[in-house]
C-alpha cells in the first residue's frame, strides 16, 4: 500500500510571496525616506518569501503508511512516528469570536503536533479519519 500523503495547498507559497511583494511596494509608495520602514519592510519580507520557501521546499506536511506517521518539524526536518507511540489522532475544533478554527491533532506523548486546513490540504476530520483507519489497520 502506497503512503498517504497531505500536503500544503499550491495556493499558499504564491499569497505569501504576493505579501512579501506588496510590503516592498506599500514601502516605495508611502516610506520613500524612513530608513526604519525600509528596514521593517525588508524583514517582514524576508520572512514570507522565507517562509513560502518552506511551501516550496517540502510541501508534504504529513504522510503516513502502515509503518506511522512522517511529519515535517523545524523549516523542512522530517520526523517518523511509529504507530505505537501515537497516542492520539483527533481534531480539536474551538468557535472564538464567531470563527470557528479546526485542527488536526497528533499527540505523541512527550510532543503535541497541530495540521490546519490549509497545511493539509483537506479538511482534518477527513485526515483523521484515514490516519485512524490506517492506524487500526497496521502491525503492531
Amino acid at each position: 500500500m502506497s503512503p498517504l500523503q497531505w500536503r500544503v495547498k499550491p495556493v499558499l507559497p504564491i499569497t505569501k510571496l504576493l505579501g512579501a511583494i506588496a510590503v516592498v511596494v506599500l514601502v516605495l509608495a508611502f516610506g520613500r525616506r524612513d530608513p526604519v520602514q525600509w528596514v521593517i519592510a525588508a524583514g517582514v519580507a524576508v520572512a514570507l518569501a522565507g517562509w513560502a520557501a518552506r511551501d516550496l521546499i517540502a510541501p508534504v506536511r504529513l504522510s503516513a503508511d502502515t509503518s506511522g506517521i512522517t511529519m515535517l518539524t523545524g523549516f523542512a526536518h522530517r520526523h517518523h512516528v511509529a504507530w505505537p507511540q501515537v497516542e492520539r489522532v483527533r481534531v480539536d475544533s474551538r468557535d472564538r469570536r464567531g470563527l470557528r478554527s479546526r485542527l488536526l491533532e497528533i499527540d505523541t506523548g512527550d510532543s503535541l503536533h497541530l495540521f490546519s486546513t490549509n497545511e493539509l490540504g483537506a479538511e482534518p476530520e477527513e485526515v483523521a479519519d484515514a490516519l485512524n483507519a490506517l492506524r487500526s489497520n497496521a502491525p503492531l
